[in-house]
Parts: C-alpha cells; structure tokens; sequence
C-alpha cells in the first residue's frame, strides 16, 4: 500500500518524510530477511561515506533508512521510491544524505555525530517489508603530536630531563630507539602519560625519544628528540 498523497508529490519535502514514517509503523515489519543488512563501515571525519546493502531482496518497490536502533518518525532519515519520482525526508535528514540508486545511503562530509546503528527497511510487492541493520564508526583524523624536551644535551648523574608530549589525544605511547620505552626505576610518568621525567639522567639513557598518538584504525608519531649524555 503506498501513500496517497505522498506518492503523487515530486521533490524532498520533510513533512510528508515525517508523515511517511508515521504511516508505516502502523505495519508490522518482520524479522530481518537472511543475509540482508547494512554493510557496517569505519570512516574519518571530513569523508565521504557510503553505507552499502548486502543481499538485496528482489523487486523492491522502496527503501527507506532510519537513524539509531528504533523505527520511528523522529529517527527517519530518508526513502525513496523505484517507480515514481518519490523521495521523502524526515528529521534525521541533515542534508548531507542521500539515497542511491541501488539502495545505499551516502552521507557527504561524516563527523562523528553521524556515528551509530543505521536501519534500511525494503519494501517489497504485496506491502511487505524486510529491515537490515549496520553500524558507522567515525574517527577523527589525528594530527601529529609534538615531543619537547627541557634540555637535549645533559651531564650524567647531575641533571634531570623532562619530555612533554604535545596533543589532544588520549592514548599515548613512548619510543625510544624506535621501541617501546622501557621506564626505569629513575623514570617517572605523568598520569596523563603525557611527560616522562628521568632523574638522574645515565648514559644508557642517550638516544632518540618519541611519542606515539593511536586510534583504533590510525596512529602517528611526533618528530624525534635527541638526548646527548655527556660523561
């Protein structure tokens, strides 16, 4: 059952989108269909992202995409309709979404906001409908951190040295000699795994130091620093 008013209107209009949803949870929608489902996808911020369709059942009529893990009128997206010009936004639709011609959503310029669970509901001949559901993951790009040091070139047993790490990530890793920081008895990290301070500097201390930046998907290193260990 389409419609009626809706079906014979053109164009993206956000109020019947609204009024569509509504319509269509008075329908009781079954069980997901096997194998079909929203291909779940990672994706950095400032991209475009594509949220693909897996094992789409034959003869769709319409596909209709919902935010979040409830099919209701305030979590539609968007739908669109195969055989008229029908296309339909609801208030999830920020204007960066659309629909493609073979189903999928593509969102322009993600941001972590646009992180979570996504429905797709194919109606089918005979007003039935199958659901599937995905999930976007959003990460932002990392940038560098910076590595400082209180001072690069020390005397043995007489002076300490102090290394801050420079960035707005949380997960931070120390090198050196391009491997993980074994911390000594004379080493002392910061809570916030953002400064190592070594008092007294020794000679096996000499070396290059770093700071690693990590997400799940992603890392980056800071520059190296030198530390000269006169003796």
């Amino acid at each position: 059952m389409e419609f009626p008013v809706a079906s014979a209107l053109i164009g993206r209009v956000p109020l019947l989108g609204l009024l569509l949803a509504v319509f269509l949870l008075t329908y009781w929608i079954p069980p997901t269909t096997a194998g079909f489902a929203i291909v779940s996808t990672i994706a950095f911020e400032g991209e475009d992202v594509i949220l693909s369709l897996r094992n789409m059942p034959p003869d769709v009529i319409k596909i209709i995409w919902y935010r979040e893990i409830e099919m209701k009128c305030h979590n539609f997206i968007a739908s669109r309709a195969w055989y008229s010009s029908e296309y339909l936004t609801g208030p999830k639709y920020s204007g960066r979404e659309e629909i493609n011609l073979d189903g999928s959503l593509i969102i322009r310029n993600v941001t972590v906001r646009d992180q979570g669970v996504y429905i797709v509901v194919a109606v089918l001949p005979m007003s039935r409908r199958v659901r599937g559901f995905g999930w976007l993951s959003v990460y932002r790009t990392l940038s560098g951190p910076t590595l400082l040091a209180s001072n690069t070139t020390v005397t043995e047993n007489e002076e300490a040295v102090v290394l801050t790490c420079y960035t707005d990530e949380s997960s931070i890793n120390w090198l050196f000699n391009a491997m993980n920081l074994p911390l000594r008895e004379r080493m002392e990290l910061s809570q916030d795994h953002r400064t190592v301070t070594i008092d007294p500097v020794r000679r096996e201390d000499a070396g290059i130091y770093q700071c690693k930046v990590s997400q799940p998907f992603f890392s980056t290193t800071s520059s190296p620093v030198v530390l000269d260990v006169k003796y």
